[in-house]
């Protein structure tokens, strides 16, 4: 006996889209393989010409931001003064926001997405509402409920999701930190999203060596690299874009200079080191409202240059502001 969600594939589809885990032959999409840290914001840090889109976005979140461009000034500062209280009493409760205090609250909006991916997910997988995600339970939400020995014997293509399976088990075992075959929700967290852990480094880079390592000779191969990211045409000229990508290989790539990327050399392109963006934004919050230049923001000292930490239908985004903050 079995049963299964009706329309496996739409509902695996769907589960890969929004939670950011690719079928292993969904086609190219080597560009989306580099995880570059979460931005701040998409807008231009161009405070200069007085749009501060980029600060309120990096210091509230987007969604946040574009509701505090509805408020008044007047609310718009009050809410900001709530914030300022939280971010203290995260902190050492000392009545000032220190430059790791400001940190800390940035990188926590910068994750908020990530968050809210895990909260649908858990609704999703946590189906006996115990608190924990259990392998079981994560696997027969996806894939469907199959007796031993039944594992999609009634889908087409039935191997490949075999391997979907066992690469989806894989991965939740090295997210089980604890190894109870339950996942708390940090560990569902690692699942979902690997590349924010350490301890899943190797697990992405495993993958990405599987998707592309088509000859299992535990390496990526020029050409190996290019069909990731180019299906080519029977007599179709090789676009100069694909050009500069063998390029790229060459010089970026290939660190060691041999002609193809081993384990740590992918691990270096697919997960790069990436800059402590909510520091730089913190810094840069706390060097334009230290008035006293004292190392650490009052709640006046904020307040006062609210407009740069927060919109409202004043700012709208700094349309109205035509000087530099500096001058106002």
């Amino acid at each position: 006996m079995m049963w299964r969600w009706p329309f496996l594939l739409l509902l695996l589809l769907l589960r890969h889209w929004a939670f950011g885990k690719p079928s292993p032959d969904a086609g190219p999409h080597g560009q989306d393989r580099v995880h570059h840290g979460t931005p701040l914001s998409e807008a231009p840090h161009d405070d200069a010409h007085g749009n501060f889109q980029y600060d309120h976005e990096a210091f509230l979140g987007r969604d946040v931001a574009k509701e505090f461009d509805k408020l008044s000034p007047e609310e718009s500062q009050a809410r900001l003064g709530r914030i300022v209280d939280r971010m203290d009493l995260a902190g050492d409760s000392d009545g000032w926001v220190s430059l790791a205090e400001l940190r800390a609250w940035i990188a926590h909006t910068q994750q908020r997405h990530i968050r809210d991916s895990v909260s649908a997910a858990w609704h999703t997988y946590d189906t006996d509402r115990d608190g924990r995600v259990g392998w079981e339970e994560l696997r027969n939400a996806t894939y469907g409920h199959y007796e031993p020995g039944e594992e999609f014997h009634d889908v087409e293509d039935a191997e490949t999701y075999k391997k979907m399976l066992a690469r989806d088990e894989r991965r939740f075992r090295v997210a089980d930190q604890d190894g109870d075959s339950m996942a708390t929700r940090e560990e569902l967290t690692a699942f979902l999203h690997p590349e924010e852990f350490p301890h899943m480094r190797d697990i992405v880079v495993a993958e990405t060596l599987e998707d592309l390592d088509k000859n299992k000779d535990g390496y990526v191969q020029v050409e190996e690299y290019i069909a990731d990211l180019y299906s080519e045409e029977p007599g179709e000229e090789e676009p100069a874009w694909v050009q500069t990508e063998r390029q790229q290989f060459r010089e970026f790539r290939d660190l060691n200079k041999d002609g193809r990327l081993d384990g740590s050399e992918v691990g270096y392109w697919v997960l790069p080191p990436s800059q402590d963006q909510p520091l730089v934004e913190a810094n840069h919050l706390l060097h334009e409202s230290d008035t006293d230049k004292d190392g650490r923001l009052s709640k006046a000292e904020i307040l006062s240059n609210w407009n740069m930490f927060v919109g409202s239908q004043a700012t709208n985004y700094g349309e109205d502001l035509t000087r530099h903050h500096d001058e106002l």
